[in-house]
């Protein structure tokens, strides 16, 4: 039986350890304060795309591991902390593969009146200091990347752009009234946009549909668009960004939104984190956050092909 030994070399766990030392250095020197929050909470995230574990206190109630420290951080926020930052293990059901592990480290840090153009700067900034020597930054609008990629506009896009798009790729899309509007357009960016961003260096990709806001703000226009970024570094999703949404109406809102939506489609239901809320509502600072893969990141950094390869034990031999 080998199946004992770590996955990762031990160059690859010294290079974890050296992008921790610089990733410490990067904050301090900003002044932004590292916290810890929980792990386990009574409420979990109501992400419509998103699994929990879901564990037993032994008393008969339910326990849901994060799969980010997003909502007690947020807590903080409200509570006057100002801007902060923490690394820790996040858990998410149902994710493994190439580049996916069930538990893994993520990187989260809120900057106090910041907007998402604001953060991608200092998205770049930090990752260029941990993965020196790529290309400068490249930005493109939502729109743009499906313009340059796929040759249309996503916000007057059908299904049948998509399955065009698709098949003329040589995939095999499903049927039209399978998948709504957003749906199409997430099959479309992850099977054919995101694999060909971030070539070379990171590119950061903004102004999303406002139908996928998640916890960000949305901008009025025509159309309207999330105030929301993602990283992607060698075609991988690398970070995921927000002018995070200060409205505890809204918030609601969105979240019994995506609680119905996972009823409909029986998806484990998963309680509101009423903390959050009353947090937004006592008056959450105008901010925007961000939440980056450290393993992610790691693999760019040490070129490595699979998560496995910098973890030291992925969840098969834990």
């Amino acid at each position: 039986m080998t199946d004992w030994q770590p996955t990762a070399s031990l160059s690859n766990l010294r290079l974890r350890t050296e992008l921790l030392t610089k990733l410490r250095a990067f904050f301090a020197t900003r002044k932004v304060l590292e916290v810890d929050t929980p792990a386990l909470s009574r409420a979990g995230v109501t992400d419509r795309h998103i699994a929990s574990f879901r564990v037993e206190d032994g008393r008969g109630g339910a326990l849901y591991l994060h799969t980010s420290p997003e909502f007690p951080m947020k807590r903080l926020l409200a509570a006057g902390s100002g801007d902060i930052w923490q690394l820790c293990k996040v858990f998410r059901s149902g994710e493994a593969g190439r580049m996916h592990n069930p538990e893994f480290s993520m990187l989260e840090w809120y900057r106090l009146g910041f907007d998402h153009h604001q953060l991608m700067a200092e998205t770049a900034e930090l990752v260029a200091v941990l993965v020196p020597g790529r290309k400068p930054a490249e930005y493109l609008s939502y729109r743009d990347a499906f313009l340059r990629e796929v040759g249309f506009d996503p916000f007057a896009a059908s299904p049948k752009d998509c399955i065009v798009a698709l098949e003329q790729a040589g995939r095999h899309p499903p049927k039209e009234q399978e998948l709504d509007y957003d749906g199409w357009l997430d099959l479309v960016a992850g099977e054919l946009v995101y694999p060909a961003l971030g070539l070379g260096g990171l590119t950061f990709i903004y102004d999303y549909p406002a139908s996928q806001a998640a916890l960000s703000r949305v901008q009025p226009g025509n159309p309207p668009v999330a105030e929301r970024f993602e990283a992607f570094m060698d075609g991988m999703e690398l970070a995921n960004g927000f002018h995070e949404l200060t409205d505890a109406v809204e918030q609601r809102r969105r979240f019994e939104a995506d609680r119905t939506y996972r009823q409909a489609e029986g998806l484990m239901d998963v309680p509101m984190d009423e903390r959050l809320l009353a947090a937004i509502r006592h008056g959450l600072p105008s901010c925007a956050g961000v939440a980056l893969g450290f393993d992610r990141l790691l693999m760019t950094a040490a070129g490595a092909r699979t998560i496995a390869e910098v973890i030291a034990f992925p969840f098969d031999q834990a």
